[in-house]
């Protein structure tokens, strides 16, 4: 026998069919909780390193990237502690590729939940940011201990800086995974698109090579420099290596590891206010995704 109580009766009406978008995602934390398992799992099942390979890929990738930029072509005597400055840039360009690859094909990838269960699809992108979240955790680590061992003491603006980067990456991401992974429903080359677009970011941010490359070319203060620093991930990587690589570069003799040209200027409110553009992408993105969540089990 069902008992209605006073507060069921009292309750506001909802329109059938009605959601509430991230907002639910959040609500059922449970459900949530149990794609970022199920996410886990699948990434390292049937794999003998399991989550060592977390360590190995980002441990590979370093090495030929420090062999070629760092010793034959020669960057690690222009910048100053360059493995720290080249790892804090990979950290986060991982964080982005990962969130925004996987994003774009969880809802695939979960076709019978999104078939057979009635549940938030914004909940199979948002996981999979979660998913990359831990997945790029242990290179967090592995950045502060070389940071640690080369001199980096913590700063408020440094660990500001640093959360600043890693949720502008966080939300800008998943609302990239929001669009493509509803695209991709409809058309499979959204995830190629995604593919193609991973092997060139790494060249538009400062990753490999130093922003003051940039801030004392003959491209300073053109639009091509002025679009550069509109890109949220360049801005997150700045910030990310404010936080670690500035640091330990403070004793090195004219350098200045706080401001221009190593780092452009108003950084920190560069990072605010860009953190404030990708919650307003956010939510744009999640209007867009709104209008075809209804058809995506049926094109499923």
């Amino acid at each position: 026998m069902t008992v209605v109580t006073t507060r069921d009766v009292n309750a506001p009406l909802v329109q059938p069919g009605y959601r509430a978008g991230l907002l639910d995602v959040f609500r059922r934390r449970y459900l949530l909780r149990l794609l970022v398992r199920k996410g886990i799992q699948q990434r390292y099942s049937g794999s003998f390193l399991g989550l060592l390979w977390s360590y190995v890929q980002p441990a590979v990738q370093f090495s030929v990237y420090f062999f070629v930029m760092g010793l034959i072509l020669g960057m690690h005597k222009n910048v100053p502690n360059f493995p720290i400055h080249l790892f804090s840039g990979m950290v986060i360009v991982h964080y982005f590729t990962e969130t925004f690859s996987q994003g774009t094909r969880s809802i695939v990838q979960n076709r019978q939940i999104v078939q057979k269960m009635s549940l938030p699809r914004e909940m199979f992108p948002v996981s999979a940011m979660m998913v990359s979240a831990i997945h790029t955790f242990p290179q967090l680590l592995i950045l502060w201990a070389g940071a640690l061992i080369t001199g980096w003491t913590p700063d408020p603006v440094g660990l500001l800086a640093g959360f600043l980067g890693i949720m502008i990456v966080a939300v800008f991401g998943t609302g990239l995974a929001l669009i493509f992974s509803a695209g991709n429903v409809f058309f499979r080359d959204f995830q190629n698109i995604v593919s193609t677009f991973a092997l060139f970011i790494r060249w538009t941010v400062p990753m490999i090579y130093p922003f003051s490359r940039l801030a004392t070319s003959s491209l300073a203060g053109t639009w091509v420099y002025k679009v550069y620093l509109m890109n949220p991930i360049s801005i997150a990587v700045l910030n990310v290596q404010r936080c670690f690589w500035s640091s330990t570069v403070k004793d090195v003799p004219n350098f200045n590891p706080d401001g221009f040209p190593s780092f452009p200027s108003h950084l920190i409110l560069r990072g605010i206010i860009m953190l404030a553009v990708a919650v307003v992408f956010l939510g744009i993105c999640q209007l867009v995704f709104s209008r075809f969540e209804g058809k995506l089990a049926e094109r499923l």
